[in-house]
């Protein structure tokens, strides 16, 4: 709940609709002792377990989360109130209740919503558009990032399947009807809520490290994944300053406090420099030697992928390279390869559309007057097309949509003649590098002399304001899922490395590859861009939204699946 890290370490318990979350090891709680009934006494013991440590370090804040509906393991309610008594009675602690109520209904949308209801929308009218009387109907939905359409009775069958297993006590089959997005983060939650000691000490060490730019989110990979590596018995380094810092003997042991209050952290606590191994080798060969580091975890964007690729090469010259290691994808331009989201670039589209809607509002109640907006990304237009989906932008220019000075002729001339009209503002966005001569100055230009006696121009540059901020809860929960699915395929390979006796030279590339959930990809890279990149299919859209005659021909249309309990199974392990 709170999130910036401004405030001594949380301790969060989640109390949920589901007293299987609650009484079988989910957030910490354990098995209710028959002499007490609805488990008061073990909700006290383990409130007291969960929160003694944070309080011997002086937090004085715990928060207990609490669904509207939650109830016990008989069945009997679970409110606010009751837990506050409980917590006040039992532990001494002062406590007070906030319900959030319709707060959470309110505010205003995040692009990830402005644009899922976007994509929704002109999907269902396609759905209609292609129906013949035989087609069953359906039910729009996302997967990953693609438009899938799923029929509407198997979806009701599945709600009746849930509410019926949570009627008849089948609570672990309720999680999985739920699906593999709920069940995965439950799982992860069950895993990070508090520290749960190694069975044994692991002989392994691990470093984790940031590269590049700062990104959104990279500080909740590094504390998700430094946490999972100590429940799994290995030591843990944090390296500071990147590979330069690596070379530099920045090192340093963590424990599991020591990344508390990391989660809503923006940049990079760690540090981060674009420096490259090849820069310093040796050194960062020699350090590798002196921590015995068997495990990397590299974070960061295209200087983390060609760093480790740096590493893999150097192999052959140097035995100590010959070890585990694993990439995290964080830049705000969404162009590493091997996946389909970049940490950090949900926080820049946000970023970039809190920004538009400002821009756009300091002309309200003025004449006409367009804004020319230059975004970042590099040669990279995904931050320029998804923000103008998300802010309505009349165009947006990117580098893999090549367009011409006819082009620029046709926008210039489609704006203007909505500026006769009662349209009030326009917004024009360009991607940094879209074009080597058409400049966002040079834009500026070409609409101020065309649109002359109809609308001014004004022309902003975000910049660094895409990389500022607090991450969003997508980046959040996205690098924390990343954090611990690297770790546990790192220790995987490390213990298969132990039993059978050899090199420790595996690499990973973790990430969310088109609609599967995060797992490794290698993908392909072209002038620090996507040779394929998925969300050019949403420039149609943003065309069709800011009424250009379009033909529909080249939509891509979300395909019909099924609804099944096959489908909503689960990975074990993860």
């Amino acid at each position: 709940m709170i999130s910036r890290g401004t405030l001594p370490t949380l301790t969060i318990l989640r109390i949920c609709v589901n007293p299987a979350l609650l009484w079988r090891g989910g957030g910490g709680l354990g098995h209710p002792q028959p002499e007490c009934p609805g488990g008061q006494r073990v909700l006290v013991l383990s409130c007291r377990w969960a929160w003694s440590e944070p309080r011997r370090r002086g937090s004085r804040l715990n928060i207990i989360i609490i669904a509207e509906g939650a109830i016990d393991r008989s069945g009997k309610p679970i409110s606010s109130n009751y837990v506050k008594d409980l917590v006040v009675q039992r532990l001494g602690f002062d406590t007070r209740v906030t319900v959030l109520g319709h707060v959470q209904r309110g505010g205003t949308p995040s692009a990830f919503d402005r644009v899922l209801s976007s994509k929704m929308g002109m999907e269902a009218v396609m759905a209609l558009l292609e129906a013949t009387p035989d087609t069953p109907a359906c039910v729009v939905s996302l997967s990953g990032n693609q438009s899938v359409r799923l029929p509407l009775m198997e979806c009701v069958q599945v709600t009746k399947d849930v509410q019926k297993a949570m009627d008849e006590k089948r609570f672990e089959e309720a999680i999985q009807l739920r699906g593999r997005s709920f069940e995965n983060n439950w799982n992860i939650y069950k895993l990070l809520a508090h520290q749960k000691p190694a069975q044994e000490k692991s002989p392994f060490s691990m470093a984790i490290l940031n590269v590049g730019a700062p990104a959104a989110g990279m500080n909740a990979a590094v504390r998700s994944a430094v946490r999972i590596a100590i429940c799994q018995g290995h030591t843990v380094y944090v390296v500071s300053d990147g590979f330069e810092g690596l070379s530099k003997g920045q090192v340093r042991e963590v424990g599991w406090h020591d990344v508390a209050g990391w989660l809503g952290r923006g940049g990079s606590m760690l540090g981060t420099k674009r420096t490259l191994p090849k820069t310093c080798m040796e050194k960062i060969v020699e350090n590798v030697r002196k921590f015995n580091i068997q495990a990397l975890l590299v974070i960061g964007g295209f200087e983390a992928y060609e760093g480790v690729l740096q590493l893999v090469e150097a192999r052959g010259q140097y035995e100590e390279l010959c070890i585990i290691m694993c990439v995290i994808p964080a830049t705000i331009s969404n162009n590493v390869p091997g996946t389909d989201f970049s940490l950090g670039s949900d926080t820049a589209v946000n970023a970039a559309m809190e920004s538009c809607d400002r821009i756009k509002q300091s002309a309200s109640g003025t004449k006409r007057r367009v804004f020319i907006v230059e975004t970042m990304g590099g040669y990279c237009g995904y931050l320029s097309t998804v923000t103008g989906i998300a802010v309505g932008a009349d165009a947006a220019y990117v580098y893999e949509d090549p367009f011409t000075i006819h082009d620029l002729k046709a926008n210039v001339e489609h704006l203007t003649d909505k500026m006769k009209t009662d349209i009030q503002r326009g917004l024009v966005l360009r991607n940094e590098k879209c074009h080597e001569h058409y400049t966002t100055e040079f834009l500026y230009n070409l609409y101020s002399s065309e649109g002359k006696g109809i609308f001014d121009c004004r022309i902003n540059v975000l910049g660094h304001l895409q990389q500022g901020g607090a991450p969003t809860p997508f980046d959040r929960n996205y690098g924390t899922k990343l954090g611990v699915k690297a770790v546990l395929w790192m220790s995987e390979k490390l213990q298969e490395v132990y039993r059978k006796g050899e090199t420790r030279d595996g690499v990973l590339w973790v990430g969310r590859w088109h609609r599967a959930a995060p797992g490794h990809g290698t993908g392909q890279q072209e002038s620090h861009r996507f040779r394929e990149q998925w969300w050019l299919n949403l420039r149609l859209m943003l065309k069709m939204l800011a009424n250009y005659q379009i033909s529909l021909t080249e939509y891509i249309s979300g395909t019909m699946e099924h609804v099944t309990r096959r489908t909503l199974s689960i990975e074990k392990g993860f």
